[in-house]
């Protein structure tokens, strides 16, 4: 199934963070993994959430949020951080990854998301969308792809949550410089139940 391009307008959140949004209260301590620019941190922050974190590898993706912040008089806590050896300080209500994992190799994502499950309060939930390997990864990224999971790979990580919400879905996309390229994914919306 065909479900849209990845090359979307940054200043939009994932639409999947404004459908399960309605979960949390505006208190809700709230962490984004690999936040890049911070659209979807952002979103939370111009919504009223007033306890949000969000880091990234990458300092100058951290500067523009920040600079973003200010341009928008919002508030959050956004910091320079490898997610391959973060620890958490405390608990959330939600923790969210797009596109991140991936990244690094498959040991280090799944012992972070080990170490968020810990670290999400009983009812809070986790939003991960990670790249599988059910199409080899796209030539611009396949370098750096090296923790790319199997179909329904992460979900078994959340065998002992509430599942709220599972795809796993193909999708084309474009970049300047590379040609027209598919990419397979899975996303998983899961609350800790106990």
């Amino acid at each position: 199934m065909l479900l849209g391009r990845l090359g979307k307008n940054l200043s939009e959140p994932n639409a999947t963070i404004k459908e399960f949004e309605h979960l949390l209260s505006k208190q809700s301590p709230i962490i984004e993994i690999g936040c890049g620019e911070g659209q979807n941190a952002v979103y939370l922050a111009k919504q009223g959430y007033c306890n949000v974190d969000a880091f990234d590898i990458s300092e100058h993706g951290i500067a523009k949020l920040q600079q973003r912040c200010k341009k928008e008089t919002v508030q959050l806590n956004a910091f320079t951080a490898d997610l391959i050896t973060y620890q958490f300080e405390k608990n959330y209500d939600m923790v969210m990854s797009f596109g991140t994992l991936h990244f690094v190799q498959k040991s280090d994502w799944k012992s972070l998301i080990n170490r968020a499950k810990i670290h999400t309060n009983i009812g809070g939930i986790h939003i991960m969308q990670i790249f599988t390997d059910t199409v080899p990864a796209s030539e611009d990224i396949a370098p750096f792809a090296i923790g790319l999971a199997k179909d329904k790979e992460i979900k078994e990580l959340y065998n002992d949550w509430e599942i709220l919400q599972f795809k796993s879905y193909t999708f084309e996309d474009e970049h300047p410089g590379v040609p027209k390229h598919l990419h397979t994914s899975n996303k998983i919306v899961a609350r800790r139940i106990q």
